[in-house]
């Protein structure tokens, strides 16, 4: 297993001979401004420059879009990617979408397991926010709240869980407890709304699913790249270094982190 940063909560996972693209956002630095409902609208985003080029961050075989976010999928990412290409998403709403936008390969996700090239794929529920609270604000302004995470599963490689764009909740735990994962990827700039609530892990989330999961190899990303981020990688290297966590990664922007020796 191969994992590459790529920028934001977009990165490559080369699993069981298959290379996956998750969460393609592509646009330019400064493309868009801030969201209203969020800290720091002022600041343009992405607040980075993409570490490679297009052409090679979409050579995969397949791309999974944990949820239809400006942050997650964009209009590069539509006008690049084959629209053959395998696609995976977490509901039909996501589905009808992406098939709007010309694609023929769309997949929903299930929760029970999902068979691709002998992978079992399992989506994992998320609280992408507080959902008694965030839910709400989603609704009034006709973003959808609803993300999924993402088990990969294969008989010669490591268990991985992508938690995907949620805070530390029940869902998570549970599915820590039922996938025991070696390799866990979370999204932890704790991106922050206007009333203050994070809507991904901030360091206490970090440091709980540490907590769960003492075997497991944690990585950070979604890191820098927001206007609505709260928590750098900074911020996460101090958490780090000041409780000698040796289990906890943040790779840069087009770092690879490779477990193929470790297999």
């Amino acid at each position: 297993m191969k994992i590459t940063q790529i920028r934001n909560a977009t990165i490559t996972i080369e699993y069981n001979n298959t290379k996956f693209l998750i969460d393609p956002w592509l646009m330019p630095k400064d493309y868009m401004p801030g969201f209203d409902t969020a800290i720091n609208s002022q600041i343009r985003q992405p607040r980075v420059d993409l570490p490679f080029e297009i052409e090679k961050i979409i050579d995969v075989d397949a791309v999974i879009i944990t949820h239809i976010h400006p942050d997650h999928w964009d209009e590069f990412a539509e006008k690049s990617l084959n629209k053959n290409i395998k696609i995976f998403v977490q509901s039909s709403v996501d589905k009808d979408y992406i098939l709007s936008k010309g694609f023929k390969n769309v997949e929903i996700m299930q929760e029970f397991g999902t068979e691709y090239n002998g992978i079992t794929l399992y989506k994992t529920r998320t609280q992408h926010g507080r959902r008694e609270i965030i839910e709400p604000i989603c609704n009034s302004i006709g973003m959808p709240y609803n993300a999924m995470g993402v088990v990969f599963k294969a008989q010669n490689e490591k268990t991985l869980y992508i938690a995907g764009d949620t805070i530390w909740c029940g869902e998570v735990s549970e599915a820590i407890k039922k996938y025991s994962p070696d390799i866990i990827i979370v999204n932890a700039c704790a991106a922050t709304v206007l009333n203050g609530e994070h809507i991904i892990m901030n360091i206490e989330d970090v440091k709980n699913v540490l907590d769960a999961a003492p075997n497991s190899t944690v990585i950070a990303s979604h890191m820098d790249t927001v206007s609505h981020l709260s928590v750098t990688r900074d911020d996460l290297k101090e958490f780090k270094n000041k409780n000698n966590i040796d289990k906890l990664l943040i790779p840069n922007d087009g770092e690879i982190i490779d477990f193929t020796d470790n297999n």
